[in-house]
């Protein structure tokens, strides 16, 4: 009796030691998923309690994907399947910050999760970036620090952005590359994965690709002004209400050489593109009712069929999606900037 309480013992506090390995407890200088939430609610002017902690702002969608069968030359996951899976989405802006103006940034956000058929599920959280800003855990906790905006300002040092840029040359040549795409609202968006995946077909064979969503809808430049506020979701709240919204789903594959572990560098414009269905958002509901404010849009909850590559990113934002996930889900949820009266219009 006396070895099984010693066994439980050890065991409670195996898992005690865990978790506090995971909350930094252990490793307080160690880059731990809680030091960069931490440091989310510390740029943002935080922590908004009930909100994500970047990418607080947001609008949910319902819709479905229709597959047109030729995914499954690539990957034996049965969203690839010819047929119909429901998804659930999220539209928003980068930032901490739940009541940020959506001229606040040019980045557009989509989050979605694929319900499969067999039970699976497929998240997947993309930007409409050209390319990922860093390479690694440590440079994204360093763009965070170097792009805080100044108290006495209210916009980044240039002199901590340029050591940065010095530091981290990889990052220097992803922005550039970002300051070159035009900003547009999100239904004429094109959302891409940045990271690398690889798709695993029914023979086993292993394709490493990255996707993108192209909508069908001609781009439509913002301009929004320094006091708007939600102009942004707005149009993309009247846009679901006159006509459902499409996007193509495009898998671009990769060659021998690609590199798969830094989504800075973009592959050759030249790469085999295999369009493999359709996207259709046909309704639109506020965080407050949504049940896309529960979900978390890990980008490593993948079906049988698609892998993770060797992207040391998609870890690190898989961790510290978690945490944020953790965080605001035991906190009182307040009301969303972008309410249920104002998604009925």
């Amino acid at each position: 009796m006396i070895g099984r309480f010693v066994v439980i013992g050890l065991v409670v506090v195996g898992i005690a030691v865990l978790f506090a390995y995971a909350g930094g407890w252990l490793t307080p200088h160690a880059l731990t998923p809680a030091v960069i939430v931490n440091t989310f609610e510390q740029v943002s002017g935080g922590p908004h309690p009930g909100f994500r902690r970047n990418h607080a702002k947001g609008v949910d969608v319902i819709g479905y994907f229709d597959s047109n069968g030729e995914g499954a030359a690539f990957s034996k996951a049965t969203v690839f399947r010819q047929g119909r899976v429901p998804i659930v989405g999220r539209f928003s802006i980068p930032g901490g910050q739940p009541h940020a103006p959506g001229a606040s940034s040019p980045v557009r956000g989509f989050g979605i999760r694929f319900q499969l058929s067999d039970g699976e599920e497929w998240r997947t959280a993309m930007v409409n970036l050209p390319v990922f800003p860093v390479r690694t855990l440590p440079a994204f906790h360093e763009q965070l620090l170097a792009s805080a905006p100044d108290p006495a300002t209210g916009k980044p040092d240039p002199a901590k952005m340029q050591a940065f840029l010095a530091k981290y040359p990889e990052s220097a040549k992803a922005i550039q590359l970002i300051r070159q795409s035009k900003p547009s609202g999100f239904e004429s968006s094109t959302f891409n994965s940045l990271n690398a995946f690889r798709f695993i077909n029914a023979a086993g064979a292993e394709t490493s690709v990255r996707w993108s969503l192209v909508p069908s809808l001609p781009n439509s430049s913002t301009n929004s002004g320094p006091d708007d506020k939600n102009q942004l979701f707005d149009a993309l709240i009247a846009s679901v209400h006159r006509q459902p919204l499409a996007w193509h789903l495009i898998v671009t594959v990769a060659q021998p050489g690609d590199p798969t572990d830094d989504a800075t560098i973009p592959w050759p414009p030249d790469r085999k593109q295999v369009e493999v269905g359709t996207l259709t958002i046909n309704w639109v509901e506020s965080d407050d009712t949504s049940p896309a404010r529960d979900i978390n849009f890990d980008p490593l909850i993948l079906p049988n069929g698609i892998a993770a590559s060797d992207d040391p990113i998609l870890s690190a934002r898989s961790a510290v999606y978690s945490q944020s996930f953790t965080r605001r889900e035991g906190e009182h949820k307040t009301p969303s900037a972008i309410s249920a009266a104002e998604t009925a219009k």
